[in-house]
Parts: C-alpha cells; sequence; structure tokens
C-alpha cells in the first residue's frame, strides 16, 4: 500500500463531499466523553472524545494494539464481562447514559448489537433459532412474532432466499460468509440502534467479503455501524466516518483524529493519519 495515491481507494460514486457531508452532518447515535479503559493496573485507552453520527458507518483505524476493539467493545458494556476492568469517562445512546447503575447492560446489548471477528453461531441450534434467540432471551415467544422477526432479519441481512427452505438445519451447515451474515441476522433480529462490528471480514475470503461490504452499505439505511477494521481499502469502501487512533509513548491508547473518510484519506489533519493510511506507518 505504500506510495498509493489515497484517491484511488475511493470509488468513482463516493457519497458525498467533504463540505456538503459537514454542513448535514447527523446528530450522534453514540457520544464519548473522555473514555477510558483499564485493566487492572494498565491504562489501555484514553481521553476519547468522539460523536458517532446516526444512519452513518464509522470505521475505527489505527495499529494492532492501539484500542480500537477496546473502544468498540466499551460501547455496550461488553467490558463488564472482564474481570478488572474498568471504563472511564461516559457513554451515551441518545440521552441514556449506557454506564448508569440503575442501567441493565442485557438491555444496552439488545440496543447496541455486536458482530464479531468470526462468526459465532450458537453450534448447537439451528438457522432459525439462532435467529431468534435475542428475542426469545427478551421474552418473546409468540410464534408469529417470532417468524416475522426471523424473515425480516434473514431478508435484511441478505441471506432469506438461499435459506428460508432449510430453516431447520443446523446453522454449522452454513458456509463462513453465511454464518457471519447470519450473526448479523441474529443482531439485526432485536431491531438494535446501533451494531458494532469487530473485523467481520478477516476470516472470510474476497467474495464472502465483498458480500458483507454491500450488505453493510445496504444495512445502514436502517442501522448506525461502527465497525473495527485493519484493511484500509474496506475502511474507504464502505464507511462515511473515519476514527484513527495510535498507541503513544506511553504504550496508551489514543484518538489522535476523526472525520469524514474522504476528509481522512486525502486530506488528514495529523501527519501521522497520513503516513498510517499511506502504509508508511503500521
Amino acid at each position: 500500500m505504500t506510495g498509493t495515491p489515497l484517491k484511488t481507494f475511493f470509488a468513482p460514486d463516493s457519497r458525498s463531499t467533504v463540505a456538503a457531508e459537514a454542513e448535514a452532518r447527523p446528530a450522534p447515535a453514540i457520544t464519548v466523553r473522555g473514555l477510558g479503559v483499564r485493566f487492572g493496573s494498565k491504562l489501555a485507552l484514553s481521553g476519547v472524545d468522539m460523536d458517532f453520527p446516526t444512519g452513518r458507518i464509522t470505521a475505527l483505524i489505527g495499529p494492532s494494539g492501539c484500542g480500537k476493539t477496546t473502544l468498540l467493545r466499551s460501547l455496550n458494556r461488553l467490558h463488564d464481562t472482564t474481570p478488572g476492568a474498568r471504563v472511564l469517562g461516559s457513554v451515551h445512546l441518545g440521552d441514556l447514559d449506557v454506564y448508569a447503575p440503575e442501567i441493565n447492560p442485557t438491555e444496552i446489548r439488545a440496543r447496541i448489537g455486536m458482530v464479531f471477528q468470526r462468526p459465532n453461531p450458537f453450534p448447537t441450534l439451528s438457522i432459525y433459532d439462532n435467529v431468534v434467540s435475542g428475542l426469545r432471551l427478551n421474552g418473546i415467544r409468540k410464534k408469529a412474532i417470532l417468524n416475522d422477526a426471523a424473515e425480516s432479519a434473514l431478508q435484511s441481512a441478505a441471506l432469506w432466499d438461499s435459506v428460508s427452505h432449510k430453516l431447520k438445519t443446523s446453522a454449522m451447515r452454513l458456509s463462513g460468509g453465511e454464518q457471519q451474515r447470519l450473526c448479523i441476522a441474529r443482531a439485526l433480529a432485536v431491531e438494535p440502534d446501533v451494531l458494532l462490528m469487530d473485523e467481520p471480514t478477516s476470516a472470510l475470503d474476497p467474495i464472502a467479503t465483498s458480500r458483507i461490504e454491500t450488505l453493510l452499505r445496504a444495512l445502514v439505511k436502517q442501522v448506525t455501524i461502527i465497525i473495527v477494521t485493519h484493511n484500509m481499502q474496506q475502511a474507504a469502501r464502505v464507511s462515511d466516518y473515519c476514527a484513527f487512533l495510535m498507541v503513544e509513548e506511553d504504550r496508551v491508547g489514543h484518538l489522535v483524529e476523526e472525520g469524514l473518510t474522504l476528509q481522512i484519506f486525502s486530506k488528514p489533519a495529523d501527519p501521522r493519519t497520513e503516513e498510517y493510511v499511506t502504509g508508511r506507518i503500521g
């Protein structure tokens, strides 16, 4: 990637100019202020102030160990399950304080869904039961509601046509790309406000990756998406906004800059960002 002109990462139909989008930046779906994450005595991420625009895809980019996944997992309280982890600062989903003591983390994870790096369908469940598992967890039992939700989610994940005739088949019989789309359908079935995705195509072949990327651009019409990726071409192709993180000399991850993807890749404000997206540092 070294020496590649930044503008070549973008398709001819790049979504909007920097000026036009900057004037119409959507209200934030998630707002973080002073966000940091500590694991025991080690501070892994510090001082992140950022808004994630509603109805847009935001890509978190940066070298390994800079805190991208740490940041992502803090947005829906996944660090609650990690011994010794502590989240500093604030995270708001609209007006809702995600870390307020009275808030149930399970409710947060229904509104802020998560798709992980490797497909993780529940191995003992069928395709259908995987999709509706979150609804059942939330106490929904009426068959008609579950059926409608399963079909809608699988349609949204571009999987319905290929699995509608075998919904009772084990999810493990699907291909890797289909399993990842099934995991996306499972997250969508509970109708989240935001969908978090941690390198969702890193374990997939190029064809499956392309299908997921096409799916993301369709899904953002109905759900805000935040994605971690190491692939700069992917970030340029699918995201509207980018946030670049980096580990500083203190060995703590920091947000260097964020903004429109077109701006980050064509005219970044910080020289370290340009060095990273052009492959001169990594």
